[in-house]
Parts: C-alpha cells; structure tokens; sequence
C-alpha cells in the first residue's frame, strides 16, 4: 500500500521540514508537493535532519488535481466550519474508514493546505472525506509541521501492517461508481440539483468495497431499466 502525504503551496521551509520528520517518525516516506520551491530551501533540510531522505525524493506537481491522479483515495485536512456539503470526519472516523479502504486499495493520500489559507473549496471538491484536528480553541492554531504530525500518528497503524488488496477488488471501483451515479443523474434529469450531487459524492466515499459492488449492480439494473 502506497500513502502519500500531500503538501499545497506550502510556504514556509522550516515547515515542511518538519512535516518530513514527523512523516519518518511515524512511518510515512513519500511526499508529494504542489506549486512550491520552498522544499529546495536549506533550511527544510536542516529541521528534517534525520529525515533528508524524504526531501531527497519529493515529488512535485503543478496542481492537487495532478498529485493525485493515481490515487485511489483521499482525505482533506479542513476547518469544520468549511465542510458544508463534504463529509467531515473526525480523525478517528477517517483512521477506521482508511483501514478498511486500505483492504481494496493501492494508493492512498492525505492532503494538507498551505499555512496561510488552507485548501481552496476546489482542492476540497478534489478529495475523497474531510478530516481536522479538534482543538480546545481557535487560536493558537496548529502550524503545518504540527499538523502533519498530529494526523500521521493517528494513521501510523495503517503503515504497520502491509495490507494485500483482495483479488476481486478493484481499487478504481469507487470512482468508477461515482461516475456512473452522475451519469445516471444526468439521464433522469436531476444532475442540476447540486445538493443531491454533493451528498451521493461525499457518502459514496464512505462505502466498504462489498457496498461499492453492490450499488454498481443496482445502478446496472436501473440502467438497464431506462434502456427498455
């Protein structure tokens, strides 16, 4: 299984620095980065001490879209108040729903925003489920290095245990269900009902891989149906 560690515009050096210590510390190896020279800088390798390998062997993107083009799966780090249609899960809910995902598929990613602004509502729309860290109050809020840490040791499990995808589990099987949810939307002439678009994206996300397989065979037999 492949779990990936997804860094936007992140701006500060010191920052991401840190964020592949805490990745190392916790057994996490592959980070991407997006729209951002700032890894390059000194000064990350100098925080990262101990954890230069990560830096070594980033991987750079233009935009979230392309970082996670061979990803089966995502989750977003966001505000609470910023999830109004997304499922927002709790660190623990997103541990639990990553175990059994990691059963049926390859690649995995978690995403974070940059220290400033976070992640655009379109980097949003882009991940699977939303994720935050509670916290007692608003401010002081967690900088990007703590954060990384944070939720790389509430998914450490995962990294312990090498999960092998059943053979009958197709890892694009859930993005090939949302597709056909959509065009089937469009078909009954509803997909202009945003809410209804919204709220099939965000609970497919939280499908087992037996549910998956299931509702593919119902939409078949609706398919089916409306093309007598």
């Amino acid at each position: 299984m492949s779990f990936a560690i997804i860094l936007v515009s992140p701006a500060r050096s010191e920052n991401i620095g840190a964020a592949a210590r805490a990745m190392k510390t916790m057994g996490f190896s592959e980070l991407r980065i997006v729209n951002s020279q700032a890894w390059k800088d000194p000064a990350a390798y100098r925080v990262a001490h101990g954890a230069t390998e990560i830096l070594d062997n980033v991987q750079e993107y233009p935009d979230l879209a392309a970082a996670l083009a061979d990803v089966d799966f995502s989750v977003a780090t966001t505000a609470r108040s910023r999830a109004k249609y997304r499922y927002y899960a709790t660190p623990q809910q997103a541990e639990a729903l990553l175990k059994e995902k990691q059963q049926w598929m390859g690649r995995m990613a978690l995403i974070f925003g940059c220290e400033e602004s976070g992640l655009s509502n379109e980097d949003l729309e882009l991940a699977d489920v939303l994720t935050g860290i509670p916290m007692a109050v608003e401010y002081p809020s967690l900088n990007l290095g703590q954060a990384v840490m944070v939720l790389c040791y509430q998914f450490s499990s995962l990294m312990q245990v090498s999960a092998v995808a059943p053979s009958q589990a197709d890892p694009q099987q859930l993005q090939a269900l949302r597709t056909r949810f959509h065009h089937l939307l469009a078909r009954l002439e509803v997909s202009d009902d945003q809410k209804m678009t919204d709220w099939l994206d965000q609970r497919l996300g939280l499908l087992e891989q037996r549910d998956s397989a299931m509702l593919h065979r119902l939409v078949h037999d609706i398919e089916k149906k409306l093309a007598e």
